[in-house]
């Protein structure tokens, strides 16, 4: 079962296997687009409501990774509902592609190229310079902001 993002109906994602999505999709959906989701939904697309449990260990995997800050509600259920359903997540999100990456699910990119690697992002702080391994809101020396870094 392939589980779709937002993107793939923008993009007009086609597949023969079975399919399925969360009901927030349709809400980041305008127009045409709308329709197309409820096509599939009116074609038999099953639509999945993640436990709250799941959603939990997919925020925490989020936040494992340093993805928490740039994934939405809509992003973490649809990550969590290929987590449930043990199907591939249709993205081209790297965030999620990142925290997929983390739980083992299966990722099939659409219009962009597919994440090469898993990454643990670090902070700096924009002031000092501090590297922290979590996301802090300031920085502990200064007070001041920190930015994601890839610590590559």
């Amino acid at each position: 079962m392939e589980i779709l993002d937002t993107s793939a109906f923008i993009h007009e994602y086609h597949t023969d296997e079975d399919i399925a999505s969360v009901p927030q999709v349709h809400e980041e959906l305008e127009g045409e687009h709308a329709f197309r989701f409820d096509a599939e939904e009116g074609a038999g697309m099953h639509i999945h409501i993640p436990s709250e449990g799941t959603v939990e260990r997919i925020t925490r995997a989020a936040g494992e990774t340093g993805d928490a800050d740039e994934l939405s509600e809509t992003d973490l259920l649809l990550v969590a509902a290929a987590f449930e359903l043990d199907g591939t997540l249709v993205t081209d999100d790297y965030a999620m592609q990142n925290v997929a990456e983390r739980l083992n699910v299966d990722v099939q990119v659409i219009a962009r190229d597919g994440i090469t690697e898993q990454r643990e992002w670090q902070f700096q702080c924009q002031g000092c310079g501090q590297i922290y391994d979590e996301h802090l809101d300031r920085c502990r020396i200064c007070g001041t902001e920190l930015t994601r870094k890839n610590p590559n």
